[in-house]
């Protein structure tokens, strides 16, 4: 596919379609990790702390010790609903995962690219219709949690 530019002069929209597509393939990549990184780094917290309280109970531990304990349990899970970390990990991987799908049949000419007159617009298309189709269900997931969490 070419496209035109203001001045007449014609390029080749293939490597901006391509570099499009192997950005979000990197962004979503990274968001995927750094969100799996952060809720099994919370989820094992949680555990750690919840594991400690029937033990500094059996130790006769303070009641404020014990008190403490449960506030972070609380406060983990609560910070793990409002941030959404598994959603976002397994959303951003399943993304990352359809755009890397995208990409492949792109290069190989397979799939819908087969037969497409205009393969690298067909693949702008559908690239961007994927992270459409990802921001579309995040702003809806977010509004629903802020809403279950009562926040306006």
């Amino acid at each position: 596919m070419e496209a035109a530019t203001g001045n007449g002069d014609r390029r080749a929209a293939a490597p901006v379609a391509t570099q499009r597509a192997d950005a979000q393939i990197a962004w979503y990549g990274r968001q995927a990790r750094a969100s799996k990184r952060a809720y099994l780094r919370l989820k094992v917290a949680q555990i750690l702390v919840a594991a400690a309280v029937p033990v500094c109970a059996a130790a006769d531990a303070d009641a404020i010790i014990i008190a403490v304990l449960g506030a972070l349990i609380v406060v983990a899970e609560g910070l793990q609903q409002l941030f959404q970390l598994q959603q976002n990990w397994t959303t951003y991987r399943a993304t990352a995962e359809a755009l890397k799908h995208e990409r492949f049949l792109h290069e190989a000419h397979a799939g819908p690219y087969a037969a497409a007159a205009r393969p690298d617009a067909l693949l702008a298309e559908r690239v961007e219709g994927l992270v459409s189709q990802e921001h579309a269900t995040w702003v809806s997931e977010r509004s629903e949690s802020r809403k279950a969490a009562g926040v306006a």
